[in-house]
Formats: structure tokens, C-alpha cells, sequence
């Protein structure tokens, strides 16, 4: 009988031992616990430290009928399919864990499959927006929701200038649009971005895998000849490097300078006039969506926006009252390289701070904290989240992947929002500067308006700054 992952990881003395041992990361180590299987380069030392020989770890070893071999990749979760591809599919998704999951392609023609992470959302509304979410880069969406597509699409609801997300995974067919706002069906609109979905998915299974074994890398591929190479397909998700040290700012952030002065939408009277008095605020464009500029024009500020990678003295040189860090995509550790200088830079010069999302992950670790790897992260509405300083829960959305790890803020920054989910950190503020953040996302409005007094606050928290000066 083979050995399993679990044990060899057992052996090796856990986790942050074997990624020590072997010169990965922790994230290589969890892929190998969902794919079943540890790339040959690593054997001889894990052979020499466990005193397991090759044959214990060579794919070729004979396995029982009911096993999968430990390096071999087989699948064993229950909702994979046949090779052979059924009549009537035209796409198919592979899992490094070697499920394939067949289905009905639409959207746009794959000459490559989309290779990413796979994640669920379980919103029940704003399909459109998820996709146009530049924090979805690098990443394949399941949607919970079964009924994808009947809203339609209008550039009016886009949170980029484009789809960031490289492709969609749904249980039903795409339905058709119908609602008044809709200008385009969501298949044209996909066609037209060059982005593939793929329909007929069993997604309830799909979830319940990734919430149990946390996300792996996907392909998906949706080829217009209709030929499939699965070897391939299965052996670039196992390629994949996966998210973990993976800076994805610099794909989406722009390109130059611009500024922004639309404010929110409101029914039914359209977009709500912006406050005559308005104070000047620097957003660095980490991946920005387009609402959170909006919310930052309804509650009083004259908003610029700028690349990821402008430096302090480059945004100090505008001369703004307060400076705001977006949200975005990949890893913080791999952000802060560049961007850490630049918010330290900013903190000094004293000048009112607040992020969201990755903007909150990038503030923790210029105030020294760390960040880390969720197991399968919050992706999708109706996420409980607590206020600390007022007991207050929040019904929020939220789309992540990474962490701040509470436990590593300086003495001098305190945890003000937690989740009700995992308790995982939801917040920060820090107590020598004029700076906060939180992790979700407030100007989404599942509650509908539980958050907006952070944009509120972000605000008085410059006029007060500025009444010091």
C-alpha cells in the first residue's frame, strides 16, 4: 500500500518543516496535499530524511486497485469524470488534483486554457461586477449561484475597463437577459473580452471541495477544434507556480495617472452630485474598482489616482490632504517590495491613511505586521464581519485570498474588526499614525450601506488632521 502525503508530511516533522527541508513554500506544500503528489526532484532528500526509499515514492511502485499512488496525482474525490469525453461536451475543467470535469464550453474559444487558481463566490447578484473585480486576476470563479447571465451586461456596472478574471464555471446553461438595464448578453460580452466559461458543472461538489481542501489550480480549456490533450491539460496545473509570491498589481494597476470625479449611483435619480467641498486624496491603484473611487467622491474627496508603483515622493509631490491604498490581486509579501517604501513614506510625512483589501494587507506590513495564505479564502456577500469598538456586525462583501496575521501587529496597531466566519482579521488601526484599513469591502453594499461610514471616517479623520496643521 502506498504512503500517503499526510504521512510523509507527518514524518518530515509537519508542514513548515518539509517546505523548510525541501526549499519551498507552504503553498507548494498544501498543493501537494491536494494534488496527491510531490514532484520527483524533491525524493532523494525527503528519501534521505524519512528513510523511505524511491520505490516508496516512484508513481511506478505497484499501488492497490482503490489507491492513488502518493506522487502519481490520481484523483480521488469522488466528482471526477471519465477521460473519455462524454457526447455532448466541448470544455473541459482539470484540477491538479487530477479530477476532469467535462462540461459545455461558451464564452470565448481557449488557444491556451486558462491556468489559475480555482475559487468559489457565493454571491447571488453582481456577476458582472465579480468578474470585472481586478482583485479576481490570476484566478477561475466558480459561481454558487446557479442562474448566471440573466441580468445581461452594461458597461455601467463594470468595475474595470475590462474582465480581470480568466474564466467562469456555472452549473446551468447561461440564461438569457432579461432586465431592462441590459445592453449585451453576458456570452457576447464574454466573447468579445476573449474570456471561456464552462457550463453543466456539478459546482455544489466543486465548492464543497475547494472549502474542504482549499483552492488548487485549475485549467480550463475550451477549444474551438474540439481536441483535447488531458496529459497536458493535468500536467500544467501541476506547473502552475500557484498565487503564493505572486505580485499581480502591476498586471492590473494603470498605466498613468488620472483622476476621477463620478460619484455613486443612486435610484432612481442616477449619479448623486459630488460634495462641493471636496479634499484632495491620492488613490494608489493596486487594482481599484471603480465603486470605491465612487464612494470616495460621494463622501467628500477630490480623487487622483495613480500607478502601484508610485513612490512617496511621487505622491507626496501632489500635495493631497489624505492618501487611499485599493485593493488588488496576489500576494502582499510580493506587493510590498515596492509598495511597503512608499506607504512607510506616506505614514511619516503624517498624512491621513486608508486602504481596503490588499491596501489593508500592505498597511499591516508597513506597520511591521505579516500576511499569510487563507486555505480558501472569502470570496462573495453576506459575510459576517464584527466592529470591535462598537459591537456592531456587518454584513459585507469580500474577496480574498491572503491574511493579516493579528498576532504579528506592532504594539502600537490594534485589531478593530474581526470575521464571525473564521476569525480571521477583518481590520486594523494603528495607534501612532493617522492610518486604518479593513478587509472587505465596503462600497460593494450587500447590507446595502453597513460600510460607507468608513469612507465617512476616512474623511473626518483629514479634516481633523487638517484643523492640527
Amino acid at each position: 500500500m502506498p504512503i500517503s502525503i499526510d504521512t510523509i508530511i507527518a514524518r518530515l516533522g509537519g508542514p513548515d518543516a518539509t517546505a523548510r527541508l525541501t526549499g519551498v513554500g507552504t503553498e507548494a506544500i498544501r498543493k501537494w496535499r491536494q494534488a496527491q503528489a510531490i514532484p520527483s526532484r524533491h525524493w532523494p532528500v525527503i528519501a534521505r530524511a524519512t528513510g523511505l526509499s524511491l520505490t516508496d515514492l516512484d508513481p511506478a511502485s505497484p499501488t492497490s486497485p482503490d489507491q492513488s499512488s502518493p506522487v502519481s496525482g490520481g484523483s480521488t474525490t469522488g466528482i471526477s469524470m471519465p477521460d473519455a469525453r462524454p457526447d455532448g461536451a466541448t470544455a473541459a475543467l482539470v484540477l491538479a488534483d487530477g479530477t476532469i470535469l467535462w462540461g459545455k464550453g461558451f464564452g470565448a474559444f481557449t488557444q491556451k486554457p486558462a491556468l489559475g487558481e480555482i475559487c468559489f463566490s457565493t454571491g447571488m447578484s453582481g456577476y458582472q461586477e465579480t468578474l470585472t473585480d481586478p482583485s479576481f486576476a490570476g484566478q477561475i470563479i466558480t459561481f454558487t449561484f446557479p442562474h448566471i447571465g440573466n441580468v445581461g451586461t452594461t458597461p455601467e456596472d463594470d468595475e474595470a475597463s475590462r474582465i480581470a478574471a480568466l474564466g467562469l464555471v456555472t452549473k446551468e446553461d447561461l440564461t438569457e437577459p432579461a432586465n431592462w438595464r441590459a445592453t449585451e448578453s453576458l456570452d457576447a460580452w464574454l466573447k468579445a473580452q476573449g474570456v471561456p466559461g464552462i457550463a453543466g458543472i456539478d459546482t455544489r461538489s466543486l465548492t464543497l471541495k475547494i472549502r474542504d481542501h482549499g483552492a488548487q489550480t485549475a485549467a480550463l480549456y475550451f477549444p474551438e477544434n474540439g481536441q483535447f490533450d488531458l496529459a497536458a491539460l493535468q500536467e500544467a496545473t501541476r506547473a502552475w507556480p500557484g498565487l503564493e509570491g505572486m505580485d499581480l498589481a502591476k498586471t492590473v494597476t494603470c498605466k498613468a495617472p488620472y483622476t476621477w470625479s463620478e460619484s455613486v449611483w443612486e435610484w432612481p435619480k442616477g449619479t448623486r452630485p459630488a460634495p462641493e467641498n471636496r479634499r484632495k486624496v491620492v488613490a494608489v491603484d493596486y487594482g481599484a474598482k471603480r465603486n470605491i473611487l465612487r464612494c470616495l467622491v460621494a463622501a467628500g474627496c477630490d480623487v487622483t489616482v495613480v500607478p502601484a508603483t508610485t513612490t512617496a515622493e511621487e505622491i507626496l509631490a501632489l500635495k493631497p490632504a489624505g492618501v487611499f491604498l485599493s485593493n488588488g490581486p496576489g500576494d502582499p509579501a510580493a506587493t510590498a517590495e515596492y509598495a511597503v517604501p512608499a506607504i512607510q513614506g506616506v505614514l511619516n510625512a503624517g498624512l491621513p491613511l486608508f486602504g481596503i483589501c490588499l491596501g489593508h494587507q500592505l498597511l499591516a506590513r508597513a506597520l511591521g505586521g505579516k500576511t499569510y495564505k487563507l486555505a480558501r479564502g472569502h470570496r462573495g456577500a453576506n459575510q459576517p464581519v464584527k466592529d470591535l469598538d462598537t459591537g456592531r456586525v456587518e454584513i459585507t462583501s469580500q474577496n480574498h485570498g491572503f491574511a493579516v496575521d493579528a498576532d504579528s501587529l506592532p504594539d502600537d496597531a490594534h485589531v478593530t474588526h474581526v470575521s464571525l466566519f473564521d476569525g480571521s482579521n477583518e481590520g486594523l488601526a494603528s495607534d501612532r499614525f493617522p492610518a486604518f484599513s479593513v478587509q472587505y469591502h465596503p462600497e460593494a453594499s450587500p447590507g446595502p450601506s453597513d460600510s460607507f461610514y468608513l469612507f465617512e471616517r476616512f474623511v473626518a479623520l483629514i479634516d481633523a488632521h487638517g484643523s492640527k496643521d
